[in-house]
This record gives structure tokens, sequence and C-alpha cells, in this order.
């Protein structure tokens, strides 16, 4: 014989099913309001900018539209994650290239923009029957379990019309009393799971039109390529530079001590008073040629970085600059950050103040260094001439390059006259645990 036993829910468990229910009855009486904006907004703009599109007025229009529709669906997701307590599958919009009506243009063709503008018109009346059965569920269910504290107020219809009279045919004021009580109970005790299953309703419907799953795996292979590429451009062209620094600087150094190293060979056996000012030379030499090796070897990933973190590292970068630098790193003493991130945050400052150093006639440069959860923020900025862009074949668009590895981004605002402000920007996921 076996005996089963039902474990009752813990008090965790039930705290979190009535929040689950209280948030779906603000999702779903919130609903309305929100949606009524959505449905008015999708409709006049779309009509409106449709309307007036021979003028092309209706081209910013139906943008405006499309933009505020996105907004909106925004509100939607959010509010359906915090209902549901589960994330959303993901979605993805075109990014918005180019300059003037052919920017409008490329707005105007996005998918996902016009599933939103889609689930603004077709949610409207879902939205209006999850507001009305939860309104009617719930305050329905509350007014038949108290109809005992004001059913005297109703007036007393020898006719009949109540729910007792319709079920049975009968009067009695006991028996409307119980079938309401009863009714209104039954109406309660399954609100959780009306609420939910409405919940799940819009959830759905969010869903299917909200997100894209598909379009954003598709996004998101097409960045990892681009990162690709990206990685190994940054790579070809660091080892071209260091192919090239090499050769202008150590090796022309250590052709010249074996060249020296020659000559005192020869000069040993007959005068040696003559050799030795050519090994004074050669051990000039040879230590030049190991400076040398020693600043490239900084300028790749020094040992500081490795042995005491990017605050160390960034501060000895910042001396060695002939530019007066002010260095600002916001991290704990001793906090260490993934190798790839360091490393990567290390390259974008000691290029930028490489680049300020040759191009920017500068006196004064700032480096901010700053790091939450996400990502870790570096903004280079000096006081120079200005002009500094990404173009292909300069020096930003390397560093560019570089970030793109890591999934990075770059913004460099610098006006003619300057100020120059590099900001870049590291996200800490994918790249490692902090050691």
């Amino acid at each position: 014989m076996t005996t089963e036993y039902v474990t009752a829910p813990s008090p965790a468990t039930r705290a979190v099913g009535i929040s689950r229910f209280w948030r779906g009855i603000g999702y779903l009486l919130s609903g309305l309001p929100v949606g009524i904006v959505a449905f008015v907004v999708a409709i006049v703009g779309f009509a409106l900018g449709l309307g007036t599109f021979v003028i092309w007025i209706g081209l910013p229009v139906l943008v405006l539209t499309l933009r505020a529709a996105r907004g909106l669906a925004v509100v939607e997701r959010r509010s359906t994650e915090w209902a549901t307590g589960r994330a959303l599958p993901p979605h993805y919009y075109r990014a918005a290239r180019g300059r003037g009506i052919g920017r409008l243009f490329r707005a105007l063709i996005d998918p996902q923009s016009w599933r939103d503008m889609l689930h603004a018109v077709v949610a409207f009346p879902v939205r209006i029957a999850t507001f009305v059965i939860t309104v009617a569920w719930t305050v329905g269910g509350l007014g038949g379990l108290l109809y005992v504290t004001w059913q005297w107020a109703l007036p007393d219809d020898d006719e009949g019309g109540g729910l007792y009279w319709l079920l049975t045919g009968d009067q009695g004021r006991v028996g409307e009393i119980a079938v309401n009580t009863v009714l209104g109970a039954v109406m309660l005790a399954t609100s959780p799971f009306v609420v939910r299953g409405l919940v799940a309703t819009r959830a759905g419907l969010a869903r299917g039109l909200l997100t894209n799953q598909t379009a954003a795996l598709r996004a998101r292979a097409a960045q990892l390529e681009s990162s690709r590429r990206a990685a190994v451009q940054a790579e070809a062209q660091t080892l071209r530079r260091l192919e090239r620094d090499i050769h202008d600087g150590p090796q022309q150094r250590l052709v010249r001590l074996n060249m020296d190293l020659e000559a005192v060979a020869r000069r040993l056996d007959d005068d040696p008073d003559k050799a030795r000012p050519l090994v004074a030379e050669a051990l000039e030499q040879s230590r030049e040629a190991l400076g040398e090796l020693r600043a490239l070897s900084r300028g790749i990933a020094p040992p500081i970085l490795a042995d005491r973190g990017l605050g160390p590292a960034l501060a000895a970068a910042a001396a060695r600059c002939p530019v007066q630098v002010s260095l600002d790193v916001a991290l704990a003493q001793g906090e260490r950050l993934a190798p790839a991130v360091e490393n990567t945050a290390y390259f974008v400052v000691t290029e930028a103040l490489t680049n300020v150093a040759k191009h920017a006639q500068a006196t004064l440069c700032t480096v901010q260094v700053s790091a939450d959860a996400q990502r870790v923020l570096v903004q280079v900025r000096d006081d120079g001439r200005g002009g500094a862009h990404l173009g292909k074949g300069h020096g930003l668009a390397g560093l560019a390059d570089r970030l793109a590895t890591v999934e990075g981004a770059l913004d460099v605002v610098s006006p003619p006259g300057g100020p120059t402000v590099l900001t870049a920007e590291i996200p800490l996921a994918g790249l490692g645990e902090r050691p």
C-alpha cells in the first residue's frame, strides 16, 4: 500500500503567487489606457501620413508614427516581462544610417517598426476584453461574496428577477443571498486562474508581434561576422605596425651592434686600445635596442598590466606621455577586470594618448575610466585642435576595429578647434571572469 503526502505550499511560494496575481491585475487594468493611446497614435498617424505622402509631408509623419509605436512597444515589452516574470524573446530594429531623406526611407522600411504599429491596432480589442473581464470577474466576485451586506438596498420586486429566481423559479431572500454568496466565492477563488489566462493572452500577442527571434539571431550572426572581420583586420594591422616598428628600431640597432662587434673582433688582435670605444658603442646600442623592445612590449601588454591591474598600468602610460595627463580610474583598490577587458581598455588609452601626442597639439589630456556591472567606459578628452574622425586609414579606425573584436563601441566628437572627446564602451559579458 502506497501512501501519498501532499505538501502544502510554503509561505514564500504563496507570497510569489499573490505578488504575481496583483502584478497581473495591474498589467491588465493599465493596458486599456495605454492601448487607447497606442491605437489612436497608430490609426491617426498612419492615415495622416498616407494621405499626405504625395506632398512628402507624409514621410516624416509616418516615420514619427513608427517611432512612437516603437516607444509604446518598449512599454508593452517591459510591462509584459514585469507581469509574467519572464523575459521575452529578442527583437531587432535595423540601424538607421545615412542622412536626410535617405535616412527617413530606411526608417520607413524597418519590419519590426511596422509590427509594432500592427500590435497597437490588433491589441486594442484584446486590451478592452481583458480589462472588462478582469474588472467584471474580480469586482463581481467581491460583490457577490458581500451580497448579504448590501442586498437590503435593492428594491423588493414581487415578480422576481434575482439569480435564485432565474435558477429555481422561486423567490426567497435567503436563497438569493446563498446563490450570490456562493457565486461570488467561486469567482474570487478562480480569479487568479482567470487573471493568469488573460495575462497569458496579452503576453502571447506581445510575443508574437513585438519579438522576432529569427531576425535577432540573423542580426547577431551578422554582428559576429563583422566582429570576426574586424578582429582579423585589427590583428593584421597590429602585426604590420609591430613589424615596421621592429624594423625601424631594434632591428637597425642590432645590425649596428653586429657591425661593431665584427670590428671589435678584427681589432682585438692588432690594436686592442682602438677596440675599447667600439665595445662601449656596442654596449650603448644593445641598451637602446633593449629599451625599444621594452617599449614595444609595453604597447602590446606590459607586465605591470598583468601583475598590478589596469589602474597602475594606465598611470605608467600617462607618465610616459609627452602631453600632461590627468588620470581618473574609478576602480576600487586592487579591483581587477577580465584580462581581455583590461587589455582592450589599456590599448584604447595608449593609442588615444599616442594620437594626442602626435596630432592634437594639445596641452592637457584627461583620461577617465569607470566600470559598472555591464560595461567599462573609457573617455579621453584633450584640448587640442580637433578635427579627429573615424575615417578609413586613420589611427582611430584601427581603434574602432579593435573595440569591435570585443563588441565594444567607439564614439568620437571632435569639432574643428577642439576639444576632442573619445568615448569607448567595452561590454563585460562574454569576455571572461574577473581574476
